[in-house]
């Protein structure tokens, strides 16, 4: 459906955000999902930036939206070495609970209706039911 390619700069957000709020009034998505979509496509790009790119301006993160019937996908790519995704603290142990970083991954399997990583861990893709 939609595609856009931004290179690791934090500032990129924005487009990224728009982009968002533009396919979910073209598709008519209830409030509630698009909130879910927002905060968890804004988390997966972020990551992809800082944690995936490391902040590298001339690596490119590139989110792919697609919706089918009632499902809305949002597949963010990174240009990273990718992550353990399986093996990630729980950040609502206590142990971890001050912990500054470690809640992204965590909020988006929160929000989105299913997540899958690819096996190296520089994709992720959130799957969403409106």
């Amino acid at each position: 459906m939609e595609s856009i390619t931004i290179n690791s700069d934090i500032e990129k957000l924005r487009v990224v955000e728009t982009l968002v709020d533009t396919l979910s009034k073209k598709l008519g998505i209830p409030d509630e999902v698009y909130g879910k979509i927002l905060i968890s496509t804004v988390e997966a790009v972020n990551n992809a930036i800082l944690h995936g790119n490391k902040g590298d301006v001339r690596k490119m993160v590139t989110v792919n939206f697609t919706a089918d019937g009632n499902m809305f996908d949002v597949t963010v790519t990174d240009e990273g070495e990718g992550f353990m995704y399986n093996s990630l603290p729980d950040p609502t142990d206590p142990a971890n609970i001050e912990n500054l970083h470690g809640r992204g991954v965590f909020i988006m399997r929160s929000l989105a209706d299913a997540i899958e990583y690819n096996d190296s861990g520089n994709e992720v893709k959130m799957h969403f039911r409106y």
